[in-house]
């Protein structure tokens, strides 16, 4: 990266940069792009790991209840701390005074 480039780049950015500081980041960026750039060669392209349709597209089933009413009702009530019949007490957190 130049330091035209580095101007430019803190120009769009709206920051003012000392001579020292664009000689820094003259190296500092481009180093880091080259990281990049080598880590990108190593992980590849998207194309290379985009999932592929198979035999297996598009499965679904049908929504249906699979237990009988109040199956479950008895054992979740059991470990509440606090019940008024068959509800559940808990903390008030809506403040309805207005």
């Amino acid at each position: 990266m130049t330091k035209e480039e580095v101007e430019h780049l803190a120009k769009l950015a709206r920051i003012e940069l000392s001579p020292a500081e664009v000689e820094t980041f003259t190296t500092e960026i481009s180093a880091i792009l080259e990281y990049v750039s080598a880590v990108k060669d190593i992980a590849g392209d998207a194309a290379d790991t985009a999932p592929t349709v198979g035999r297996h597209h598009n499965i679904f089933r049908k929504d249906e209840v699979t237990n009988e009413p109040n199956s479950f009702t008895e054992a979740l009530l059991a470990e509440m701390p606090q019940t008024e019949g068959r509800f559940m007490v808990v903390k008030k957190i809506l403040n309805t005074d207005s």
